[in-house]
């Protein structure tokens, strides 16, 4: 992994005598104006009163160079005047854009400090040498705002961090019609009421924390986010630097991520200080295709580390790795996609920070569309949206639930797991029939179906119908999906251990004390792989050869596989072949760990250029995808 290599003159600025900055110079961020680079600075003075306190204070230092290394002319720049900055102004971070300075930097208004009294403050100049309009932004926590250099899509956008006093810390955007809106509580107050709309994924866990480093850079290949990750911040924190790699026109977009940081404290001036053992990036450079990384050291120092660009940029882990797949024998089970997973749980997110799994699949205007099941902190099961064109990648990803709970009966009564699991979609004229396991984490879970009109599905506008319950109350039934068969509909559902199908005229249970049942037609095989219970996966696919239907099953040892049947295309309950043995089992670290060990659940799956790719949870934890040829398939089974 590449490494940054630290400037031999290191420490650049160092605290000095004077009382505004003897305690203090660090965290710098830098800007070129007449062949001279200027540097911002926090300089933290000794204690002192301040505001009827006896405290450090915070100002903003400015520092001259011929050549980014050499600094001279400390001197103050921007001072705490303000009631919304009273108590300090720390970290700035100034980008110039069209001849404009914008200078942002952390506003601190109450003391003893509180999440509420630390915002951003954000301040213009012409020159560098005065302000011209300075003023409070955001209206809630807040730290690390940078400007990007130029224009998104015609507007000014940013990037700051929420919530990093309150975490888990969230990086997200911000764009700008006008100038004035960056001091606007009405727009801020809007876009905190979208937050979930605005967040860059970054974060890898719930103990780790993130900042906001450097102002943007941009690369041919894209913005280039470098920022301060500590892994582990809830226990044993280890301050690194990361660097991502944003999409052009869509910032929000990670196209490519460092996977281990390329900073972390080793040298001496970064192991000793105010706080040891910190590297922070706070501004960047890029001359020569050299990358000039300007960072705090130790809330002390100023310090310089470089690399160069491509090698930095080529060394990040791409977002859409290759896949390839490789030809089997006459043993042929699924092959992972190589960028497995392909949904992770993103801390940003409340509704989805403990896990994402067991997607449904659905092929609508030749592109992939799943639906999984997306758990809170608090074991609350929602749906989230996520589309690939080419059934390998993923696009797009919902900020916001699209499925949620909405009656008593998938509402939490008890502690633990609650809400729409584990859904199975099928397009059925018109409309796409969603059915899902509803709990209330207290009675047994039941079978729940909704519709949706498909152009609205592809169109991302949530008009789901009223759910209903279709199993009846009293048994544990799930694992279900409905089909169309000539003149009646087929449902299948697992009441266990067994996969049982029942034939219904209609779908209007509302009313009635008419429920799904039927008759067991898939059940465990003593002494084998799935002896123990087995369950439908995604809904059966329609091939020449009848309906292939992938089940999930477990064993004595509680694994859970996968395996196939095949059913007669009119007569369903007539079982053709069966696979002896598994074709997909956990072997994968994201498998065999998680939520629940030792776990590929799949809910959706799809038929494409002749092979199957399948969707599945993996541990309970992560979204995976598969994929086999059919004639591979169809070759496992073993007649009945």
């Amino acid at each position: 992994m590449l490494k940054l290599k630290r400037h031999k003159k290191n420490p650049l600025i160092s605290p000095g005598e004077e009382q505004w900055q003897k305690e203090g110079t660090f965290n710098p961020s830098p800007v070129q104006k007449d062949d001279n680079t200027y540097l911002l600075f926090r300089a933290l003075s000794e204690e002192k009163d301040h505001e009827g306190e006896r405290l450090q204070v915070s100002t903003i230092g400015k520092a001259k160079s011929s050549d980014g290394v050499g600094f001279e002319n400390k001197e103050k720049f921007i001072e705490p005047e303000q009631d919304w900055e009273r108590y300090g102004c720390e970290d700035p971070r100034v980008t110039e854009i069209s001849g404009k300075y914008y200078i942002t930097y952390t506003a601190l208004s109450t003391y003893p400090f509180r999440p509420e009294g630390i915002k951003v403050g954000v301040a213009v100049s012409n020159d560098l040498q005065s302000i011209e309009k300075r003023g409070l932004a955001t209206t809630f926590n807040s730290k690390a705002m940078a400007f990007f250099p130029k224009r998104v899509k015609g507007e000014l956008a940013a990037v700051l961090t929420v919530h990093t006093d309150k975490p888990p810390a969230k990086i997200a955007l911000a764009t700008f019609d006008r100038e004035d809106q960056i001091w606007s509580p009405e727009y801020w107050e809007n876009w905190y009421s979208r937050l979930n709309e605005k967040l860059i994924p970054l974060l890898r866990s719930e103990e780790d924390h993130l900042e906001v480093g450097a102002a943007p850079v941009k690369t041919e290949q894209g913005w280039l986010l470098l920022h301060s990750y500590i892994r582990n911040y809830m226990s044993a924190p280890e301050f690194g630097v990361e660097a991502a790699l944003l999409d052009l026109d869509n910032p929000r977009k990670v196209i490519a991520r460092t996977e281990e940081p390329v900073l972390v404290a080793e040298a001496d001036y970064e192991m000793k200080g105010q706080v040891p053992g910190v590297v922070f990036p706070s501004g960047a450079l890029v001359e020569d295709n050299e990358l000039q990384l300007y960072y705090g050291a130790a809330d002390t120092h100023c310090c310089l580390a470089t690399c160069d660009l491509d090698e930095l940029i080529s060394s990040m882990e791409t977002e859409e790795k290759l896949w390839t797949f490789s030809e089997v024998g006459k043993e042929a089970s699924f092959e992972r996609f190589d960028n497995n997973p392909l949904l992770e749980p993103r801390p940003e997110f409340d509704w989805e920070t403990k896990a994402v799994f067991n997607p449904a699949a659905v092929e609508l205007d030749d592109k992939v569309h799943l639906l999984y099941r997306a758990m809170s902190q608090e074991r609350t099961s929602v749906l989230g949206y996520a589309q690939s064109d080419d059934g390998f990648h993923i696009d797009e990803r919902s900020s916001e639930p699209v499925y949620e709970p909405r009656k008593d009966f998938e509402k939490k009564k008890n502690k633990g797991n609650s809400g729409c699991e584990d859904p199975r979609l099928t397009k059925i004229g018109d409309e796409l029939f969603m059915t899902y396991t509803a709990f209330d984490g207290k009675s047994p879970t039941r079978v729940a179906l909704s519709t949706i009109d498909v152009d609205d599905f592809i169109n991302q506008e949530w008009n789901w119908s009223e759910p209903q319950l279709i199993s009846p109350p009293g048994v544990d039934d799930k694992n279900s999906c409905i089909i169309r068969n000539s003149d009646h509909y087929v449902v299948f559902h697992r009441i266990y251990p067994c996969i049982w199908i029942d034939y219904v005229d209609d779908l209007n249970f509302e009313g009635k004390d008419k429920w799904i049942k039927g008759r067991a037609v898939v059940k465990p095989r003593p002494e084998k792989w799935d002896s123990r219970k087995v369950g439908i996966a995604a809904p059966p696919l329609e091939i020449e050869a009848g309906l292939l239907l992938l089940y999930h099953a477990s064993g004595d040892d509680k694994k859970y596989r996968v395996g196939a049947v095949l059913l007669q295309k009119g007569n369903p309950m007539q079982v053709k072949a069966r696979t002896e043995k598994p074709l997909l089992e956990p072997e994968a670290e994201y498998e065999k760990k998680g939520m629940v060990q030792n776990v590929v659940f799949p809910c959706g799956a799809i038929e494409r250029d002749g092979e199957v790719l399948i969707y599945y949870g993996g541990g309970d934890d992560v979204v995976a995808g598969a994929r086999m040829k059919l004639k591979d398939l169809l070759a496992q089974f073993k007649k009945e």
